[in-house]
């Protein structure tokens, strides 16, 4: 091989080995690396409904499964938490948007079946086959629960070309009525006003992953302002749970649950 044909091949190398990086990058901000607290073995709360008990297994990041009135309901399923050959395939799956951590397809394939329905955010309908958008301000009926879309979004956080990191109109967070218990999981977002103007909410599962989502203080003043009873901080990656402890302990009728 000559000289010249030899630098054309290594600048070729070199060409491929940046994209790859650049790729693993991106790859890398949409799929932070797992925490301790979120690799640690999935938890279980029980919440009494007026027609049954609703669990929530909390399996980590922004991660759930609902099991209410024989069905299972799963948000935002991610491989790199559980096995999902191991858990109950899904009457219902919900995505919030299209970042690598919320939308997996290779999970929402371990855990559908032919009846499943799966509701996703706009951007999100061409990588998952047979799937349903779900825009924000919606009101959805899907496998007998009542889902209201509520948007995901940034107001402050942006990215250095001065870009919200999730910007209006392409994520979703999701009431789900369970009974005669409303439960909110909002996907990544700040305290937009929509979620302000939430009402009577039971459960709560808000972001607190910076500096994607919400700082303790912004997920304090969206509590006090739409008031659950009960409010789960998740998605929180390394930040300090302790501080939305402190903020709103004097809040008595807002129960913080911190779970790993």
């Amino acid at each position: 091989m000559n000289g010249f044909a030899l630098k054309i091949m290594l600048i070729g190398i070199c060409s491929v080995s940046l994209i790859f990086l650049a790729g693993s990058v991106i790859a890398a901000e949409d799929a932070p690396p797992v925490t301790e607290e979120e690799s640690a073995p999935p938890q279980q709360d029980v919440i009494k409904t007026e027609t049954g008990d609703l669990t929530i297994t909390l399996i980590g990041h922004g991660t759930l499964m609902f099991q209410y009135d024989g069905k299972v309901i799963h948000v935002d399923p991610w491989t790199r938490l559980a096995d999902y050959s191991e858990l109950p395939d899904a009457d219902l799956i919900l995505i919030t948007h299209d970042h690598g951590d919320h939308l997996d397809p290779k999970a929402v394939e371990a855990i559908r079946k032919e009846e499943t329905v799966i509701y996703v955010s706009e951007n999100c309908k061409d990588r998952i086959s047979d799937s349903k958008v779900a825009s924000n301000g919606q009101t959805l009926k899907a496998v007998g629960f009542k889902i209201e879309v509520v948007p995901a979004y940034n107001l402050e956080h942006i990215r250095d070309d001065g870009q919200p990191y999730h910007p209006k109109g392409q994520g979703n967070g999701y009431v789900i009525t369970f009974g005669d218990k409303r439960v909110y999981v909002a996907g990544d977002s700040e305290n937009t006003p929509e979620m302000n103007s939430l009402k009577e909410i039971d459960i709560a599962f808000l972001p607190m992953n910076l500096p994607f989502t919400m700082t303790p203080e912004m997920v304090a003043d969206a509590a006090r302002a739409f008031r659950p009873k009960i409010l789960y901080p998740y998605h929180y990656g390394q930040t300090d749970v302790n501080k939305l402890t402190e903020l709103l302990a004097d809040e008595k009728d807002i129960e913080v649950r911190i779970r790993k």
